[in-house]
């Protein structure tokens, strides 16, 4: 399997995941932090790769996602973006309805409104 096969696969069987450098309890940079941090206060199971354990996703990975650098968070198989993005949608309430829907989808629910 080459490198963007795998990367799609990751995209297609975790809903939610993130590619950062470190790990969400260990961290390898501020950015990568931030988005943790913003995902974990969601409250949510979310998926991660290691981009500094994986140096060919860190490579191939900017060429597919048309993304230049990390953290990446994809939900549902879309690119919802880096850190920025993610701190944005976090103040504004965002990232929460979107991480809480998907985790519904899995669970069959219907998210409450």
């Amino acid at each position: 399997m080459d490198t963007i096969e795998k990367i799609k696969q990751q995209i297609e069987e975790n809903p939610i995941i993130l590619y950062m450098k470190g790990s969400p309890k260990l961290p390898n940079c501020g950015f990568s932090a931030q988005a943790t941090q913003a995902l974990m206060s969601c409250g949510e199971q979310f998926a991660y790769v290691d981009i500094l354990q994986n140096p060919d996703i860190r490579a191939e990975l900017p060429k597919y996602a048309d993304w230049p650098t990390f953290p990446q968070l994809w939900v549902d198989g879309e690119l919802v973006g880096g850190c920025d993005i993610i701190m944005e949608m976090t103040q504004q309430g965002e990232l929460q309805t979107l991480i809480k829907e998907s985790a519904a989808k899995r669970a069959g629910e219907t998210p409450a409104e």
